[in-house]
């Protein structure tokens, strides 16, 4: 089940080096690249850029072994 009228959308950081996707319900009456440009500053950064950073990690001397016959 997924909630009615949710919209996705890109934001960048200040800087312009990463982007995030954000899913908000937002009223009729709001300007929407307000609410974006204020999300964008209100959001955290660099906890979003070391949670990517975690989910990416590359584990080294982990292999798989095999089972001798």
């Amino acid at each position: 089940m997924s909630i009615p009228n949710v919209k996705r959308y890109r934001i960048t950081s200040p800087d312009g080096s990463m982007t995030a996707s954000l899913m908000a319900v937002l009223p009729k009456e709001i300007d929407v690249n307000k609410y974006l440009s204020e999300a964008a500053q209100r959001f955290d950064w660099k906890a979003y850029q070391e949670a990517q950073a975690k989910q990416f990690k590359v584990r080294v001397g982990q292999q798989k072994q095999k089972k001798a016959k």
